[in-house]
């Protein structure tokens, strides 16, 4: 079983609530730095931020529906690495995904791939639970063909549920060693987190970091 500073150093720890404010933003930093998570995850409108020596940051990118315009998603990435983005979550065309439309997806994430080039990460969120086996592989693979970095199950927003055992096994059967694997929606506990990792799953996304890794309670975070 990972230890408890190897778990927080897959953690992306996150706040992507609407109503968050720049205070709640500077609690997360806070807290992620105090824990010692793997980066903190916001939304772009709060950049800029000042963060810890050591905390990566992570923003998100045509969240969460990610019916934008290809276009509009690497203009979005682009400014939030002018503002100190490491790392870009985008979304896919999830519509595209269930038409089997992998070719149309590829070009989606090249895009943004191009606005935010490497060393930039770039997670490409393929809501795995609105998916079939058959599409998850497609659209991993077309994440693949696109340059991404890791492929990211959910947003943690969409009412057909979040990360799933079988959704990481299967995607990280795909893509890895290449691509890295993110777990992110509804992993709430030291078990769910474990789980997620032995299936495959080389980064989480999590809101509620400081249960998994003290179990006592901490700051609000999105339901992620």
């Amino acid at each position: 079983m990972p230890t408890t500073d190897e778990i927080a150093r897959l953690i992306d720890h996150t706040l992507l609530k609407p109503e968050a404010t720049r205070a709640d933003v500077d609690a997360l930093i806070a807290e992620a730095a105090e824990l010692g998570t793997y980066s903190a995850c916001i939304s772009p409108s709060m950049l800029p931020v000042t963060l810890p020596e050591g905390l990566k940051l992570a923003v998100v990118c045509g969240f969460p529906s990610g019916k934008h315009t290809s276009a509009v998603k690497a203009a979005e990435a682009a400014e939030s690495v002018g503002l100190g983005a490491d790392e870009v979550d985008m979304v896919i065309d999830i519509g595209a995904a269930r038409e089997h439309r992998y070719a149309d997806v590829q070009a989606d994430i090249a895009t943004v791939r191009a606005a935010a080039p490497t060393p930039t990460v770039l997670k490409v969120i393929i809501e795995s639970a609105v998916l079939s086996d058959e599409e998850i592989v497609g659209v991993c693979r077309a994440a693949a063909d696109a340059g991404a970095d890791f492929v990211k199950t959910s947003t943690g927003f969409h009412p057909a549920g979040g990360a799933t055992e079988h959704a990481v096994r299967l995607m990280a059967e795909t893509v890895a060693p290449a691509l890295g694997v993110k777990a992110s929606g509804g992993i709430r506990t030291r078990e769910q987190a474990e789980a997620m990792i032995a299936a495959g799953a080389t980064r989480l996304g999590v809101s509620g970091s400081r249960a998994i890794l003290t179990g006592s309670a901490g700051s609000a975070g999105s339901g992620y």
